[in-house]
């Protein structure tokens, strides 16, 4: 223990690590934030260039309740600190023959969208999204923020996963109910979004398609990083320190096989007596906790770990409008699991692709000078395992899929590029320090779900802690705020003696 005997660090400031710093500020904890580049957010921090604001990554946002949660801890409401709006429709899926469907809330249009691809699939959704409600009451309101770090805990639910199918993947539990392949898609592509293979990921991870349904899908007023900026700024408030290019080198462990600080890449030192880790766990026991501390998380044990697949990223601003571009844009290429089984077993980048692209001006002006778009179109691509030379590779690769919309989506893309610029799987395991370049940390297949994902408590030191992508119950933004939750259940709680009270609203606000 320190002198104190409450401080905590927390490592990295993507949504899980500040998500994680206010709950342990609210227990009572003294709390520093160490993130190693130059701004907070982990993947979800921004770029601006030329006048435009791009989101660097997580875009969709989905059950906000998580959010204001945050603020409501701390006796805040999150609309004084930034503003969420509805995104409609949910996606917009451009199938490769130049159909489309419309995803959205509302069930009567939606019912009337499936009818119009195919009848019969009307009353077959409806059979499917019973299920996809029965595995989203079970999957998500009762597990996602609860620990699965005893094979206990696991076992208690393996009879309620056997009803709910959870050992098919995500696309046989559809293709089961839905006749039409286009159909099939539609209701099976989410996973991508969180580092899964449709094909291979449980159809636990239907739940998916019924939060989407429940709480709708969000866009914040100046983008994700307004989210950021907002936490970031509650903390300050919160007498939270937010230390910027604080790299930590390795995790210090006493004889007691408990943490007692962090070690700094440029030397320093930092006290702590509980450590909660944002950052990505393969790296962090691998990099940071010496091997004479892990007797589970060993180099081998780790390394037999399937990674998730990574993602080539191009952001673009334009100087004309593109109005008739959904502000969520699915663009499905002309193969679905042949594109997948290269993406995430063969590891080869194909010579087709299947794109999300996000265009943020559709509900925000302010992301792009006046009169001009921003973008970012986002390819799905083997991780670093791949082998794939991407200083050979990337400017060929970002050509032709700014060509491939040119001809397509965005007539007239190329001749009126404003400013243009991409990232690959190099960014992922270099900035944003993830094993192989994994975009999204551990592949969510079955065998690492749950129990056989990194346990949110560390089983081989005392007081290190892991909110994020690869910590239960997963990646995407629900995910890793859940996660945070988890440590409700985890943290040793504070002596009253030892707890640092929180300053009032009116002291915050006047130090604004």
């Amino acid at each position: 223990m320190t002198r104190s005997g409450n401080r905590a660090i927390v490592i990295g400031s993507g949504f899980g690590g500040l998500a994680s710093a206010i709950r342990l500020r609210a227990r009572g904890w003294e709390v520093t934030v160490l993130e190693a580049n130059d701004e907070a957010g982990g993947r979800a921090s921004v770029f601006k260039r030329d006048g435009f604001t791009f989101d660097a990554g997580p875009t969709v946002i989905t059950a906000p309740y998580l959010i204001d949660e945050l603020f409501e801890l701390v006796g805040r409401r999150r609309e004084d600190y930034f503003q969420l709006v509805p995104v409609d429709p949910f996606y917009r899926i451009e199938f490769h023959d130049g159909s489309r469907f419309d995803y959205v809330g509302d069930e009567e249009r939606l019912l009337a969208n499936i009818r119009a691809i195919n009848p019969r699939d009307v009353d077959n959704y409806q059979r499917l999204v019973a299920k996809a409600k029965e595995i989203f009451d079970i999957g998500y309101m009762q597990l996602a923020d609860r620990p699965f770090d005893r094979i206990s805990e696991m076992l208690r639910v393996i009879p309620d996963m056997i009803r709910l199918s959870s050992y098919k993947s995500v696309y046989g539990l559809v293709a089961s109910f839905m006749e039409d392949e286009r159909l099939r898609q539609v209701f099976t592509f989410q996973p991508l979004l969180v580092g899964g293979n449709p094909f291979q990921t449980s159809s636990i991870y239907m739940l998916i398609h019924w939060l989407e349904r429940q709480w709708g899908v969000h866009y914040a007023l100046g983008g994700t990083t307004a989210i950021v900026g907002s936490l970031t700024r509650l903390l300050t408030e919160l007498d939270v320190e937010i230390r910027l290019n604080a790299p930590v080198a390795e995790i210090e462990v006493n004889a007691n096989g408990a943490v007692s600080g962090v070690r700094l890449e440029n030397g320093e030192t930092i006290e702590a007596d509980l450590i909660v880790s944002n950052a990505d766990p393969s790296v962090v026991y691998t990099k940071m906790v010496a091997a004479k501390h892990r007797k589970k998380y060993t180099d081998g044990s780790i390394a037999r770990r399937r990674q998730s697949m990574s993602l080539f990223v191009a952001y673009f601003g334009t100087k004309k409008t593109y109005e008739d571009i959904a502000h969520h844009t699915i663009i499905l290429g002309p193969r679905y699991k042949g594109l997948l089984n290269d993406i995430f077993n063969k590891r080869i980048l194909a010579e087709d692709f299947s794109l999300y692209l996000h265009a943020p001006t559709r509900s925000d002006k302010s992301m792009a000078p006046e009169g001009n778009e921003c973008f970012y179109v986002l390819s799905p691509v083997p991780n670093e395992k791949s082998g794939i030379d991407w200083e050979a590779q990337s400017e060929e690769y970002l050509d032709r899929i700014l060509s491939f919309l040119d001809r397509t989506h965005l007539p007239g893309l190329k001749d009126n590029l404003a400013t243009s610029f991409s990232v690959d799987p190099r960014y992922f395991s270099g900035r944003l320090r993830s094993m192989d370049g994994a975009a999204f940390g551990l592949e969510p297949r079955l065998t690492q779900s749950a129990y056989f994902r990194y346990h949110n408590k560390s089983d081989d030191v005392t007081n290190l802690f892991f909110a994020g992508a690869s910590t239960h119950p997963g990646a995407g933004v629900p995910g890793v705020l859940c996660g945070a939750k988890v440590l409700e259940h985890t943290l040793p709680e504070l002596p009253a003696a030892l707890r640092v009270p929180l300053p009032s609203v009116s002291a915050a606000a006047s130090r604004r």
